[in-house]
């Protein structure tokens, strides 16, 4: 799958949209297309080697992805990676300020996803060719969604 990238402004500042963010607890209340949230690792916050098992609506049906934290910049940049399926998936969510303007502080937030095969054997990349408009069209449709459930949290808390 060629890597899919969206971004979205956010009215609040980074630092909302990064508590957000990093508020494992409270994903599925705030992504619409997730359904739960099971912490993995025996940390409490979040950071380098947090896991999660996230369970989410994808073409009609749920699916589960173990997800795990693998590099961060507090505050501003989280890279996630899940296997499954003969796949990897890296997402990375980057936060970037906005200056100015009458409404105040404001950041951009920037979603990156890629997936590829883990071992690309013949099979397995006959079949990627085939499926990946289907999976590019859907991914790009939840990141979308995700970033509007993320600013809308943060415009919420920002007004709190």
């Amino acid at each position: 799958m060629k890597p899919l990238s969206v971004v979205t402004e956010v009215r609040a500042p980074a630092a909302t949209v990064w508590e957000v963010l990093a508020d494992l607890e409270g994903t599925a209340r705030v992504l619409s297309g997730v359904t739960s949230v099971e912490r993995l690792s025996a940390d409490t916050g979040y950071g380098v080697g947090t896991s999660w098992r996230e369970t989410r609506v994808m073409l009609g049906r749920e699916a589960s992805e173990v997800m795990t934290v693998t590099a961060m910049e507090p505050g501003r940049r989280t890279e996630i990676r899940a296997e499954s399926h003969g796949m990897r998936y890296e997402t990375v969510l980057e936060l970037l300020p906005v200056a100015g303007g009458a409404g105040g502080e404001r950041a951009q937030l920037v979603m990156r996803f890629r997936g590829e095969p883990v071992r690309p054997s013949l099979p397995l990349r006959l079949l990627a060719a085939v499926t990946a408009p289907l999976g590019a069209a859907a991914s790009r449709r939840a990141m979308r969604q995700d970033l509007a459930d993320i600013a809308a949290e943060a415009e919420r808390r920002r007004r709190a």
